[in-house]
Parts: C-alpha cells; structure tokens; sequence
C-alpha cells in the first residue's frame, strides 16, 4: 500500500510538473481580450504612457497579475535599445573571492534600478568570448569582467568597447585595454606577508601559485622578491611551482615533490587553494605544520580559519572591490559617453597572521653575506 501511495504522488507532481511547463503564458493580446481593449492601449499602459488614464493603467495591471502575465524584459530592451541590466563575468562562481566580489556589484547596481547577469569563463578564453557575445546580445548596459587565465588577446573585448558599452575591468585586468580597472595591490600584499615570514626566521623559502604571466600572479610574486632582496636573498634561486590554482593540482605536485626534493622551511602560496592542497599531501606523509614546514595562504577564503591548523593568509576586501567596480561602471553609464575615462583603483589588502606560519624560536636577523 505504501508503494502504491508512494508512485501516487510521484505521479501526480510529474503531472502537475508538465501541466505548468506547456500552460501558455499570458501575452498582453490576452489582457487586451479580457478588458475588451486594444493591444496598443494596453502596451502603452505598461510603458506608462501619459495620455493612457491612470484607472486604465490600474485596471490593466490588476487583469495582467489575475493572469498571471510576466513582461517580456528582453524584448522590451531589444525595442528600447538596451536594457537597465549589466552583466558580469567571472572566472569561477563558486569562489569566496568572486562571490564576495558580486555581492558587492549587486548592492550598488540593484538600489540604482540595475539588474546582474552573471557569466562563467571557467578560465577559458572559448567560454569568455560566448559570454562576450551572449551579453552584447543581450544590449546590456555595461560589462564587469575579470579575466581569465587564458586570456591574452582581448579583441572580444575591444569589440563590445568600439560598440560603446561601458566596460570596467576588476582582480585580474590587463594593461592594453583603456578602461576603468579596480585591483587589489598584490604587491604589497604578497610583501606584507613576505616580511612576516622573514620576521618568523624563515629563509629557505618555496613559491606556488597561478601563471606568472598573468597580472595578479606577477604582482604577487614582485612583492615576494622584493621581501627577499632586501635581506640579500634571491627569489628566482628558491623552489617555484606554477599551475592550476587548484587543491588537487597542488595535493598531486606535493604528493611528488615530498618523494623526491628537499623541503623548503616554509611555502609561500599565492592562493589558499593551492595552500589547502600542499597541506593536505605534507599532512598525509606525517609532517607536521608549522613544527616541520610551515605555510602560508593569500585570499582568506572561509576555511582558512577552520583548518588545523588555521592558515595565515591575506584579505583582499573582495565586497568593496565589487562596489567600486559597480560606482565607476554606474558612472559612465550615466555620464552618456562611455569609456571615455581610464582610472586605476587600488584596494589595499591585510595580512591575517595564523597559526601555520608561527616559528616557535624564531630568528629574525637577517643573513650576512660573509
């Protein structure tokens, strides 16, 4: 009897499902039908004409919600021109950083009366002209982007800006496109925390993180070197790893580099994910953190804290990265002469020091060069 009640309901939410899905959605020639009006009448009601009565316009509005009309916004901007949306492409969604960086965007764009379309590239270069095109398309007003690792030709781009869309570019920008760019100062952040690890003792040091091809991990690693130098080390002699800024592209290196070099004092990685993944492969051989090799992390991502032990790393103020990028795409759309400004706005990040990176004896003086 159960069974037979249980495909009962099964049977009965497919067929409601299907009932909803092939329902015929209200059009205003069936408002126009129920009032007894004309077609015209009723869209210019819905454009808030000044010569259509403000009880006509009641009166249309009331059947259009009995009828459960839903307006056609991408119409409506294909006739207007373009729409009061802005889209936005981000290289990864499901990101603490991008995430954060889209909260911010949304709570200044949305109190303006904008609506957010939100693009992955997926650090495809493919991906990242589809959503180009998908967003020219779709007339938006302005678009947000942060590159992907990919990118190193920006003619997609070039294009959407030649069509006079506002386009301003945050975290990972490049410096031949003449836009708006709002980035974190990863230079200075990246030698904050370089400094810290020096002040720990630390010499032997190894670096991991994203393409140094790519602005944000050059700028990263500047700040790196620049720590080093002053105290007569040299960066480019030290262990370097770069790839994906993944867990499992740092778990599958270190599981190796364990097997087969000689471990450094401690990592400086330019990602958490990639400090998430090395710490995982040095916990599974027995090595204990900081006692044995310590490690550092930059970005804050949430589990950053959490971890055992918790992960020394750099806050990058992701939500007012987001809202400055919105204030100057707001800005040209409404100045009526789109990039026709190019600034550079720079967030500064904070260092965040954690137990991964704690020296119990500590030796802060610097190496002679004797």
């Amino acid at each position: 009897m159960q069974t037979f009640a249980l495909f009962f309901y099964i049977f009965v939410d497919i067929f409601d499902l299907i009932n909803r899905m092939t329902k015929k959605q209200a059009t205003i020639q069936d408002i126009a039908k129920a009032l007894n009006i004309s077609i015209s009448t009723v869209s210019r009601a819905m454009s808030d004409h000044p010569k259509i009565k403000k009880s006509t316009k009641d009166q249309i509005w009331d059947m259009a919600k009995k009828l459960n009309y839903q307006p056609n916004t991408i119409a409506a901007s294909l006739r207007k021109g373009k729409a009061n949306t802005v889209g936005m492409i981000v290289p990864r969604v499901n990101r603490h950083f991008f995430s954060n960086v889209i909260t911010g965007v949304e709570s200044v764009l949305n109190p303006a009366g904008y609506n957010l379309i939100i693009c992955q590239s997926e650090e495809s270069i493919e991906k990242e002209k589809i959503n180009i095109n998908t967003l020219i398309a779709s007339r938006v007003s302005g678009i947000l982007i942060s590159l992907s690792l990919e990118t190193t030709k920006y003619d997609h781009i070039k294009r959407a800006i030649k069509m006079g869309i506002p386009v301003v570019l945050y975290d990972r920008v490049c410096d031949e496109l003449d836009v708006c760019k709002v980035e974190n100062d990863d230079f200075s952040g990246s030698y904050d925390l370089t400094r810290h690890l020096i002040e720990q003792g630390y010499r032997k040091m190894m670096w991991i993180g994203g393409s140094r091809k790519f602005n944000t991990y050059t700028n990263r690693y500047q700040g790196y070197r620049k720590a080093l130098s002053e105290i007569g080390l040299e960066a480019d002699n030290m262990p370097i790893f770069e790839g994906s800024i993944s867990l499992e592209t740092s778990y599958d290196y270190f599981k190796t580099f364990i097997e087969n070099e000689q471990l450094p004092e401690v990592i400086f990685s330019a990602s958490d994910y990639m400090a998430m993944g090395a710490i995982l492969a040095l916990q599974e051989k027995g090595l204990r953190i900081p006692d044995d090799i310590a490690i550092s992390g930059y970005s804050n991502e949430p589990f950053a804290a959490l971890i055992n032990p918790k992960l020394t790393s750099v806050e990058q103020f992701s939500k007012e990265m987001g809202q400055e990028t919105a204030r100057l795409l707001l800005a040209q759309i409404q100045s009526g002469n789109p990039n026709n400004v190019s600034t550079k706005t720079m967030i500064r990040p904070r260092l965040i020091v954690r137990d991964s990176t704690q020296n119990k004896n500590p030796d802060p003086t610097p190496p002679t060069n004797d």
